[in-house]
């Protein structure tokens, strides 16, 4: 069954890739509809292997992509460290590089926007994510976005595709300037600057943005925080059913969609499930850094598996995190600053460790995504420093966006290898 559908996909994909070249508004339109017809899907026939809180992301996700493609009027081209709650509260919906850019390697035609962005002279050595954006966006599948922010935030691909796309489309953007120093006069400067965007937002939009507005976006994303906590403390004890889409998924709650409802809905279900779910058999493992969901060594081991769970990522704990100011501005630009991707990696090495304390983890599983030079370059240093405390770490290199990019027997090899040392690992400690 899965085999019959993902030769559909493909298929799908083939025929997206052909038509984006020769008619990109037809090949938009074909693509709404196979996400149309997914979106049905998740409606009427959820995904009964995970439970209610990743049910209700997938249909969240899902409708965000649909819009972002069907009314880029009314959207934000966004980087993912871009405040959610500013984007909330202007009542844009944010139409994300990343997730864009996965949802097009899920429909099995990133190859094609791939070669494009190689065309325009972009380094193979760029962020795959980017890429694949960048060439959809320049073959005109894409559509123009009512404005852009972006920030230099933890990824240097978005200093190359936003300013690109802004001249390209002709659009309104506004970047967010984030200091590496972690100190009052770093979030004082950043508070500023999203106090400045308020009003681009405004102008763009057409449409007064009230504080009290900002203030409860705000608001929601404290109490996201609170839940997202308060699940992870339960972690140790319970492990419900995930995939690697699922967990990817979180990743819109915590930074795209933070400050809404349905960020405070997801976390309320996350938080009911984490309870409800008895503790696991076999191993868990802290996460670190995006999810690699396509790759299918990866997905054999980790999805809807009773035997390896993920207890926490540090890119979603991270996004989660508790905002100390009072002030709206001052508390979003707090999040910014203090982002463990801002900076030195001692402060990565350290979430890591506290998500494995709280979760009483077996091991970490670091991502080495082709393209993040940070995480590739730190890489090593990390798996030092976590391996020193006793928390045993795989740096697992590949493409979390172009399955070209990785050798799913070596991945695998190295999975089952590791899987096996914390097996032995566990049953010594318990001997």
């Amino acid at each position: 069954m899965e085999e019959r559908t993902m030769d559909v996909i493909e298929k799908f994909g083939n025929r997206v890739s052909s038509q984006a070249l020769k008619d990109p508004e037809k090949a938009r339109r074909l693509l709404l509809a196979g996400y149309r017809l997914q979106e049905k899907k998740l409606q009427f026939l959820p995904d009964r292997g995970l439970p209610s809180s990743g049910q209700y992301v997938a249909r969240v996700v899902m409708k965000n992509i649909i819009q972002s493609l069907s009314e880029p009027e009314n959207a934000a081209m966004v980087s993912i460290f871009v405040p959610g709650e500013l984007v909330m509260a202007a009542g844009l919906t944010p139409y994300s590089v990343e997730a864009m850019s996965c949802f097009m390697a899920g429909t099995k035609c990133e190859q094609t926007f791939l070669r494009k962005t190689e065309e325009e002279g972009f380094p193979e050595t760029m962020c795959s994510y980017h890429r694949v954006f960048l060439g959809a966006a320049l073959t005109g599948i894409l559509p123009k976005p009512n404005c852009m922010i972006y920030t230099n935030l933890a990824c240097d691909g978005n200093m190359m595709t936003f300013p690109y796309l802004k001249d390209k489309f002709e659009c309104p953007g506004f970047y967010i300037d984030v200091p590496y120093e972690k100190n009052r006069e770093s979030v004082l400067y950043v508070a500023d600057q999203l106090r400045k965007l308020k009003r681009f937002l405004e102008e763009t939009t057409d449409r007064r943005i009230s504080e009290e507005t900002v203030r409860s976006a705000v608001d929601n994303s404290r109490k996201a925080a609170a839940n997202y906590k308060k699940q992870l403390a339960l972690r140790c004890a319970h492990d419900p059913v995930t995939s690697l889409t699922n967990e990817l998924y979180a990743l819109f709650m915590c930074h795209l969609m933070a400050g809404s409802e349905t960020a405070v809905t997801y976390t309320e279900k996350l938080l009911r499930d984490v309870r409800m779910s008895p503790r696991g058999d076999g191993l868990s493992v802290i996460w670190m850094h995006i999810m690699p969901f396509l790759q299918e060594p990866v997905k054999d081991i980790f999805n809807y598996s009773k035997k390896m769970h993920i207890r926490a990522c540090d890119f979603i704990a991270d996004g989660f995190q508790e905002m100390h100011a009072e002030d709206p501005y001052e508390a979003m630009a707090e999040k910014m600053v203090h982002c463990i991707y801002n900076g030195s990696v001692k402060q990565r090495i350290e979430e890591a460790e506290r998500l494995a304390r709280i979760t009483e983890s077996d091991g970490a599983v670091l991502f080495a995504h082709w393209g993040c030079k940070g995480t590739i370059g730190a890489s090593s240093l990390i798996k030092q420093s976590l391996e020193k405390t006793g928390l045993p770490t795989m740096i697992l290199d590949g493409d979390g966006c172009n399955p070209a990019n990785t050798s799913d027997g070596q991945v695998s090899t190295r999975l089952q290898a590791f899987v096996e040392m914390l097996e032995k690992g566990k049953e010594e400690k318990h001997a």
